[in-house]
């Protein structure tokens, strides 16, 4: 059923208290104690939950990931995500609540930008600083920041509900970069991913279509079917959420917010 983002946690815990299997669309909770006692409760209750990251589930991502692994990019450096779009009446509910709970863009679409970046990474961060724009209601409508992985890798996220349509991410490495143009595929869209090296080639890519929200509801239900740990573990949840609220306190404070504290 359709909840606000503030009421994730406690709906979760509550259907998970019944015995029931939760996929949750994200974000799953707001603060990483949230996401830890569904965690607890799940185990207890031997069901299975999952933090819903539909995007996650597209073959394409798959692509990028096997050209990084074949070296073609080399070492991976910096990421860049940017997800935005214009904010319509229709969706104003969007800002009418403040950041703390769960309002604004860090919540609705940061959370891709951060969950995406966070996939090419092997390192744990370190700090992190950002800087927003802020409705009257508290709510970001305009967020960007880096995240520090430690030696001189960054991932770089921006997101924005007054910007034109944008959803896309660029990884650089030490010998050439990929690009996913369109990150939230509709089920008729060709996905196209591009890539290029310093040693002069570059090619475009284009994918056969696919639904991932299908594919997600597939893999969860495979799982629950099947006793298997999701491909988003609620480890990878609380990673996520770590990252937004350290984000969310860096813009409110003005300075750079290291993770560990």
């Amino acid at each position: 059923m359709p909840l606000a983002n503030r009421e994730h946690a406690e709906w979760a815990l509550r259907a998970i208290e019944c015995g029931k299997h939760v996929l949750c669309e994200k974000p799953m909770a707001l603060t990483v104690a949230d996401i830890e006692a569904i965690k607890t409760a799940a185990s207890k209750q031997k069901v299975t939950a999952m933090e819903g990251f539909m995007y996650r589930f597209h073959p394409q991502h798959a692509r990028v990931l096997e050209l990084i692994r074949l070296g073609t990019i080399g070492e991976v450096r910096s990421v860049r995500a940017s997800y935005s779009f214009m904010m319509k009446p229709a969706r104003i509910y969007r800002l009418i609540e403040s950041v703390e709970n769960g309002g604004g863009a860090m919540w609705d679409i940061g959370c891709y930008a951060i969950h995406s970046a966070r996939m090419f990474f092997d390192e744990n961060p370190v700090a992190v600083t950002a800087m927003a724009k802020y409705v009257e209601s508290g709510a970001d409508i305009t967020t960007s920041g880096i995240i520090d992985f430690g030696a001189g890798k960054y991932a770089h996220f921006d997101f924005s509900f007054e910007r034109a349509r944008r959803c896309e991410y660029e990884i650089i490495g030490t010998k050439g970069g990929i690009k996913c143009h369109t990150v939230w595929q509709l089920p008729g869209d060709v996905p196209v991913i591009s890539w290029w090296t310093e040693d002069g080639r570059q090619c475009e890519e284009r994918l056969p279509a696919d639904n991932h929200f299908r594919l997600e509801i597939e893999h969860f239900s495979s799982c629950v079917l099947n006793g298997n740990e999701p491909t988003l573990s609620l480890d990878d949840a609380k990673a996520n959420c770590q990252i937004i609220v350290a984000a969310l306190q860096s813009a409110a404070q003005g300075r750079v917010v290291k993770l560990g504290e």
